[in-house]
Parts: C-alpha cells; sequence; structure tokens
C-alpha cells in the first residue's frame, strides 16, 4: 500500500521584548537561574497582570506579514494544567479570539516547485519555566527565568506531506519572524520551537489517521529527522495490523527516534475560560495604519526585486533573502563593487565558507561590504584576476589591510595587462617547451584546446599569477596558430 503524510506544526516564537508579556521582568537570556521572575510571572495571590503593549504590535507585525486577519478584538483565557515549571496551575493564553487569523505563506521547496501552506491562526500567550535534568544527581532543577516570555503560537493547517516541505516551511517563518523583528529566531535558546503533528493515511484517501504530536523539537535537521521517523514508526505500526495512538511523544536526537510521553489531552481537559484579571485587547483602525507603515520589505518581495533589479537567478535570490542581514550586506557589495553577480557569487561562496569556519555571524565579518566591493572593483577593471582576488581576500580576511587597493599596493599583485610584458612571457615559455609546441600544431583541432591548457599553466606560473588571463589566451592562441 502506498501512504501519504499529513503534517501540520505548531511554532512557538518568543517574541523580543525587553520585559514579559504581564510583568515588568526582564526576558534576558543567560541570566542566573531564577533571577527573573516576580511575583506575576509566578501568579501569587493578590497580583494582577498588565499586557506589554509591544507584544501586542508584534503579533500584529506577524499577521501582517502573512497577509491574515487581524482580530481588533482579542481575549486572554487561562489553560489549566500542571507541570513543575509552571507554578501558577494555569497559562495565560488565547484560545477563540486569537490576535492573528487565518492566512498562508508560499514557499520555494528545493525542486524550485511552489507550495502554499494555510495558517489557522496565531495567538499570544505566556511561556512556562524550564526543568533541567543534567547534573543534579537525579534530581530536576527548575529555571523559571522564562516564566511569562511573551510567545506567538503559530499554528498551520495540516498542509504539508513531507518532512523537507514542513523544514521549508519552518524556515520560511524563521526568516519571516526576524525580518519583521519580532524574534531573534535563535533556536539554540528556545528563542524558536515547534511542535510537529504527524499522521498517515492511504494516499487517495480523504480522511485523516490519528496524529502523534512531536514535542519541543528545536532545530531544522531535528525536525526533519523526526517526522521521518515518525512516518516510518506509523507506517509500520499500521501494515503489521497496529494501530496508531493519539498522543505526544518526544524526539532522542542521540537515538534518531520518536518515544511516548503521555496520552494526548483533549481541548476540554484544558478547562479554559477568559482570564478574570484581564480586559479585552481592543486594537483600533489608527493603531493598524501606523504599524502597517512600519512593515519592512518582506522576503518574497525582496527576492522579486532581486531577480528583476540585479538580474539574479531565482536560486541566488532565494538564499541571500533567507537572511536580512545577509540580504543587506549583498545590496551594499553590489551596488559598491557595480556587479551583482559577482557580489553574490563572493557573498554566498567565499565569504558564507570563511564565515561558517570561523563560526563567526555575517555581523562579525573582518571583510565588511565596503572591502568586498572593492574588491570586486578590481576584479571588474581587471587590476586582478580572480585567482590573485582570493590572495587580497585572504589578506583582508587576517587584517592585512583596510583595503583591496592597499594590499594590492603592498603585496605588487597589480595585474599584468601591458601586451608587450606578456608577450616576452609567452614567447619564453614557448621557447623553453619547443616539442609540446610541435606537438600541440600537429595535433587535430579538437584536441588542442585541452593542450593548450599546459602553455597557460606555465606562462602563468612565469608571471607568478599576475598576467591577464584573457589576453594570455587570446595572444598565445595567435603565436601557436601562426
Amino acid at each position: 500500500m502506498e501512504w501519504e503524510a499529513v503534517i501540520g506544526l505548531e511554532v512557538h516564537v518568543q517574541l523580543a521584548t525587553k520585559s514579559k508579556i504581564f510583568s515588568g521582568s526582564s526576558t534576558a537570556f543567560g541570566a542566573e537561574p531564577n533571577t527573573q521572575a516576580n511575583a506575576i510571572d509566578l501568579g501569587l495571590p493578590g497580583i494582577l497582570p498588565v499586557v506589554n503593549e509591544e507584544a501586542v504590535n508584534m503579533g500584529i507585525r506577524f499577521g501582517l506579514g502573512i497577509n491574515a486577519k487581524i482580530n481588533q478584538r482579542n481575549v486572554f483565557d487561562r489553560k489549566n494544567y500542571f507541570y513543575p515549571d509552571l507554578p501558577k496551575g494555569y497559562q495565560t493564553t488565547q484560545l477563540d479570539h486569537p490576535i492573528v487569523g487565518a492566512g498562508e505563506v508560499e514557499l520555494t521547496l528545493e525542486d524550485g516547485s511552489r507550495k502554499t501552506v494555510r495558517l489557522h491562526h496565531a495567538h499570544l500567550e505566556e511561556d512556562a519555566g524550564k526543568s533541567l535534568h543534567e547534573d543534579y544527581h537525579g534530581m530536576t532543577g527548575i529555571d523559571l527565568n522564562r516564566a511569562g516570555t511573551p510567545l506567538l503560537e503559530i499554528v498551520s493547517e495540516p498542509d504539508m506531506r513531507s518532512a523537507k516541505e514542513a523544514v521549508a516551511y519552518l524556515k520560511y517563518l524563521h526568516t519571516l519572524v526576524c525580518y519583521l523583528g519580532v524574534s531573534d529566531g535563535d533556536m539554540s535558546q528556545g528563542s524558536m520551537r515547534c511542535d510537529a503533528n504527524v499522521s498517515v493515511r492511504p494516499k487517495g484517501q480523504e480522511k485523516l489517521g490519528t496524529r502523534a504530536e512531536i514535542k519541543n523539537v528545536n532545530s531544522f535537521k531535528f525536525v526533519e529527522r523526526a517526522i521521518n521517523h515518525e512516518i516510518e514508526r506509523q507506517i509500520d505500526l499500521l501494515e503489521s495490523g497496529g494501530t496508531v495512538v493519539q498522543e505526544t511523544r518526544l524526539y532522542d536526537a542521540d537515538k534518531d527516534e520518536t518515544r511516548s510521553m503521555r496520552s494526548k489531552e483533549e481541548a476540554n481537559d484544558y478547562r479554559y475560560f477568559p482570564c478574570p484579571d484581564l480586559l479585552p485587547v481592543v486594537i483600533d483602525d489608527e493603531h493598524l495604519e501606523r504599524i502597517r507603515q512600519t512593515m519592512p520589505e518582506l522576503p518574497a518581495a525582496k527576492q522579486a526585486r532581486f531577480t528583476a533589479e540585479y538580474q539574479l537567478n531565482d536560486y541566488d535570490a532565494n538564499r541571500l533573502v533567507e537572511d536580512r542581514t545577509t540580504a543587506d550586506f549583498f545590496e551594499q557589495v553590489a551596488k559598491s563593487g557595480g556587479d551583482a553577480k559577482l557580489a553574490a557569487n563572493w557573498v554566498m561562496g567565499e565569504l558564507a565558507s570563511r564565515l561558517n569556519n570561523d563560526s563567526l555571524t555575517i555581523s562579525e565579518s573582518p571583510v565588511n561590504a565596503e572591502m568586498l566591493g572593492g574588491l570586486i572593483t578590481r576584479i571588474r577593471d581587471n587590476t586582478i584576476s580572480g585567482k590573485i582576488a582570493k590572495q587580497v581576500f585572504d589578506a583582508l580576511w587576517s587584517g592585512e589591510g583596510q583595503s583591496a587597493d592597499d594590499v594590492i599596493e603592498k603585496k605588487g599583485l597589480k595585474q599584468v595587462t601591458d601586451t608587450g610584458a606578456i608577450e616576452a612571457i609567452i614567447d619564453e615559455v614557448l621557447a623553453n617547451c619547443a616539442d609540446q609546441v610541435a606537438n600541440y600544431r600537429a595535433a587535430e583541432e579538437s584536441k588542442r584546446g585541452k593542450m593548450l591548457g599546459f602553455f597557460v599553466g606555465q606562462i602563468m606560473k612565469a608571471s607568478k599569477g599576475k598576467a591577464n588571463p584573457g589576453m594570455v589566451n587570446q595572444i598565445l592562441k595567435q603565436k601557436l596558430d601562426q
């Protein structure tokens, strides 16, 4: 039997506010445990929460970013359940009246095809604390610093059919929230976490299968591996005569498997009711319009502009806009260097490789956009060859110069473009390679191309890589064909 996977994601995004959603406690990452949680975050008797306006604004920005309906009257509810790291015994969230209604995003998949994923809604809520299981001699430690941190939970429809589609969707959301400035998207710090709802059904069947929810996966790689494992587990179970039960599962990255955590609660188990301490949030038209006017150029629009304005292909444009800082860096290089294609190649090639090797972000690059643009200018005007350009880049990276011109001057790397000087080098090489010249002239035309490479290599070696390659090829061929 041929099976089809059905996947929906619930993505939890920590909003980049300086204080928590209902209190003035700091949201800064990395503080000593339990130093950033006050009475409001813990829900102690006699406290009254106050909604963080900036968290509401960020929810609106996200909704506008996916062309969703913004619910101008949204309500906070209490979701009652007990966990060790949720001392209040309930989570303040939104159920029937979330801030963001239905929307959709369009993805570009690895094969170039397009995929539309519908979003059911996105709602605001508070994060719980964090249970720490390491280095506690068999006990669990509780850190409540995260309790009350504002979250935007983004709930998709079950529109994805493979782990790769799910990862593409998750990467799109990551790019979007970073562009909008509503989150730093740092998955290693828990700023973005994903619950994956996975089921399978016979291909062609409309009815959905029983789903399992994989909780709190925090990397693109692990999301893909967890979903693939869960798909295989459910298919094996069904084909062996078993049944899939609705449950919550955890993904173990070390064993590359999912395992049962608890049976899945139904909504009525949570005993939702409107939060008695918080009034409904009402967003007027003027406030909505003010936020609309601050919206940045979004990834899809930027990609379309890059293909039109800079004549980049879809693949290059898509890669560049995945990260807003990288996209901005590329534009500065392209304008400074005067060649967008070369700029794209260097940003995605040599620069990206060096950043990866040295574990740096593009904002930390020793070679800034102006320096890289200057290097590209010197490639374009034939001051240096592409090969020498890598030497110049190495010098800039290690701090041996403040500009490409500075390095070229100090190291004497200027390309030889004088026809007479190049002819002299070619004549010397040909005189020393008489046998190879004779073989070249006796060879068939179809074989001469490979043989030409030998002479070019010798000439570039003799010129210490400084001879202009284009001029070398032109003059060399004229002399050999005489």
